[in-house]
């Protein structure tokens, strides 16, 4: 897929976000947003966001920062001081939401709170990310999304019931955060249409992370039980687990419902298993799992992936093998749903990202370019947005309240981590 560089409008067009966060949760918020029309201001310090020195770059370039940043107007504002303080004032009277993921407090410190935002703008939207939300006794505990996936009981359910708890090797619950802040920024713009009030959408962490426990919640109120790390299987659903082929693929294969199980049966040759008492039904099959993952095991640890794929797939058995990045690159699948975005990128040329997702049929998501430099567009943003005179943008540039001069990529050659 290209990234859409057309004028086609999106479905939040005509919405403007204010981007106040870092990292990851509320960037993230506002970056699904971005990929449906919404304008958003991203302000950084003259520093950058950390997200800049994070993962991989090429050429000097932060690759995630170019995913993480696209479609968005980069300005940098010092809001630590009191005239890049009224700038974000001046700027919420323009916005319809505001989203921010500092600590509880750190926007009152700054003159910023919602008392004071709401007071210019009564129909603002405030997107509130932090660890532990804005009220309680953990409130201003430092929160980054790792620390709250543990607090919200999803990193205990990660990984081999004999090894310690495990992490997925991605912001996995910044991410589901971001997705509840931007589901909720839509729930208070919709509210919005109706009766004309902004409100505040406080988003936790470790909130977010502890939804995602859902079927565990009632099942330890009611019984008492704790769930805990399964690794690769399934306790309540055989056949559903990991295995090795003989040339050393992962393959996941999943025939837990009767007919599932019957075609897994079928494609190993093996009809007799399906008048075994020990399987013939589901409950058996959760009582003998041990037995008939071994008997699957047996037989995809006899052949080498290809086979394996070829057996199954002409028996219809839901399966996959364990996709790396190379495979997703390579995988047709992807290709023809267009999932991977080569986008104008100002330092590269171009870069490739995961498309927008979900898929509107009518207002679809797009990207029009990638994260660029630090302040890129601040002098655009203050001069269209704001009205602000160039003069009066000169003189805050020589405060340091604001930053316009990007400097160019730190490394011309090679990459860098």
């Amino acid at each position: 897929m290209q990234g859409k560089q057309d004028n086609s409008p999106g479905p939040l067009q005509g919405v403007r976000v204010l981007e106040l966060g870092t990292t990851i949760a509320g960037p993230f918020c506002a970056r699904l947003l971005s990929d449906f029309g919404a304008e958003i201001i991203k302000v950084e310090s003259a520093k950058g966001d950390p997200i800049r020195v994070s993962g991989k770059r090429h050429n000097g370039k932060p690759l995630y920062a170019a995913s993480l940043m696209r479609n968005k107007k980069l300005i940098a504002i010092d809001l630590r001081t009191g005239a890049g303080q009224d700038l974000v004032r001046q700027f919420a009277a323009r916005c319809d939401i505001v989203v921010e993921n500092f600590r509880p407090g750190t926007l009152e410190k700054w003159g910023l709170g919602y008392d004071v935002l709401s007071r210019i703008n009564p129909g603002l939207v405030l997107v509130r990310v932090s660890g532990y939300g804005q009220t309680g006794p953990y409130s201003q505990r430092p929160g980054y999304g790792v620390i709250c996936e543990a607090v919200g009981g999803l990193r205990h359910v990660i990984g081999d019931p004999d090894r310690p708890p495990a992490r997925a090797n991605i912001g996995l619950t910044d991410c589901i955060t971001g997705l509840y802040a931007a589901f909720g920024a839509m729930m208070a713009l919709r509210h919005r249409e109706r009766t004309g009030e902004g409100q505040v959408v406080d988003t936790a962490l470790y909130e977010c992370a502890f939804s995602f426990m859902e079927p565990h919640i009632p099942a330890y109120e009611k019984l008492g039980f704790i769930v805990n790390r399964e690794g690769a299987a399934h306790t309540n659903s055989v056949v559903n687990n990991l295995f090795i082929t003989r040339d050393e693929q992962y393959v996941h294969i999943q025939g837990s419902q009767a007919n599932g199980f019957r075609r897994l049966c079928l494609a190993m040759g093996r009809p007799d298993i399906l008048e075994d008492p020990r399987f013939n039904t589901r409950l058996e099959r959760i009582r003998h799992g041990a037995e008939i993952d071994a008997i699957v095991a047996a037989w995809v640890g006899k052949r080498d992936y290809p086979a394996v794929e070829r057996e199954l797939g002409a028996h219809d058995v839901t399966f996959t093998r364990i996709y790396t990045m190379a495979d997703i690159f390579n995988d047709p699948h992807y290709q023809a749903r267009e999932m991977l975005a080569s986008i104008p990128d100002e330092d590269l040329g171009s870069v490739t990202v995961a498309a927008p997702v979900p898929r509107l049929s009518r207002t679809p998501g797009s990207i029009s370019k990638s994260g660029g430099r630090v302040g890129r567009d601040t002098r655009e943003v203050l001069r269209d947005v704001l009205g602000l005179a160039a003069e009066e943008i000169e003189r805050l540039e020589r405060n340091n309240v604001i930053g316009s001069k990007p400097p160019e990529p730190a490394n011309q050659k090679g990459e860098s981590q």
